[in-house]
């Protein structure tokens, strides 16, 4: 195992800056995603951890040591892409093992490596069939099992799951999560897919740009994003502009209690899970009308015009309402995250 340190960390590709200033921490046996859409720098982070590209400035750092000049080889930091990469004429038993017959490791101990290896990833009895006659996650098991067969301090995960259909993906990630547990090995996955980032991470950092926006736990991340943008990426918000006077927040929506105070010119971001939909007659609550209703299964989402707002809630299919329906709405304002409106 190995806790990691990213110091100051900038990278540009012709004149493009792709990492600006980049400072992460991720503690021994940890699993942190960097979670951020197509090109803000979560692959090029990756690979610098892995040595495969050299930073314009700062330091990396195992277990508060620099390997800026230690070799990728020798760095202890292994790479699993979302392109399975496997050798098509190798068995999978020798897939598995091609690190460690690279590391000239004697052919016995070659083979009893790989057995615990197999084993550790389900797909004991396969060692003589080839990786065209694997499934998508078997293939993507054996990849995992080669990048762990040569013992790494550290595991990289490059979006591993982008190929698989959405069951195999709910399953390999459940897979991935055991592995990681069982092995305690310290852990980074890069994704974009949010839901991935707050089921399996320990931490998650959101990168936006080729910076990191907010670094934090699951729960700190969705509750309480420190901007807008990043509150964004977790899906659609609420924002409803208003003043705190007194403890008092005053909005079109009406006035609520709060104890926010920070600034007196807010905009109060509320998830549409903190609106509940309820029938027109229940005396509290806020009065609108539904404009806009998606039925998803087990929630629906619904869009509900208030006093010249539109704001968004999901709710259970317990009470479905209907188009132009009046309804009371209840809003969970103690959940609200506020910004200053500039």
């Amino acid at each position: 195992m190995s806790g990691i340190e990213l110091r100051n960390i900038s990278k540009s590709f012709e004149h493009k800056q792709v990492l600006d200033n980049i400072n992460l921490s991720v503690k021994e046996g940890e699993m942190v995603s960097l979670l951020g859409p197509s090109g803000c720098g979560k692959t090029t982070t990756l690979k610098m951890i892995a040595g495969l590209i050299h930073p314009d400035s700062g330091d990396i750092l195992f277990n508060n040591k620099s390997v800026l000049d230690v070799p990728v080889e020798k760095r202890g930091a292994v790479i699993v892409f979302q392109e399975y990469l496997l050798f098509p004429h190798l068995t999978i038993e020798e897939n598995v093992g091609f690190g460690l017959k690279m590391a000239k490791v004697k052919k016995l101990k070659q083979k009893e490596i790989v057995k615990k290896m197999l084993d550790l990833v389900q797909l004991n009895g396969y060692e003589r069939k080839y990786p065209n006659e694997l499934s998508g996650g078997q293939r993507q098991r054996v990849a995992i099992a080669r990048a762990l067969a040569i013992e790494p301090k550290v595991l990289l995960l490059d979006e591993p799951f982008s190929n698989l259909d959405t069951i195999l993906r709910a399953n390999m990630r459940e897979f991935i999560c055991n592995i990681q547990k069982s092995l305690n090995i310290t852990t980074i996955l890069v994704t974009h897919d949010k839901e991935e980032a707050l089921m399996t991470s320990d931490k998650i950092a959101v990168m936006l740009r080729g910076k990191i926006r907010q670094f934090g736990t699951p729960t700190q991340l969705y509750e309480r994003p420190v901007t807008p943008e990043v509150a964004n990426f977790f899906g659609e918000k609420n924002y409803i502009v208003g003043n705190i006077e007194n403890g008092i927040f005053k909005s079109k929506l009406g006035a609520f209690e709060t104890t926010f105070d920070k600034y007196s010119v807010v905009k109060a971001m509320i998830k549409p899970e903190e609106i509940e939909v309820l029938p027109k007659d229940i005396p509290t609550g806020v009065k609108g009308k539904i404009i806009l209703r998606r039925y998803a299964g087990d929630r629906v989402y619904y869009t509900i015009s208030v006093n010249g707002v539109q704001l968004k809630s999901i709710s259970n299919t317990k009470k479905i309402f209907d188009i132009n329906e009046e309804v009371s709405l209840k809003i969970d304002v103690d959940k609200a995250v506020f910004y200053e409106n500039r």
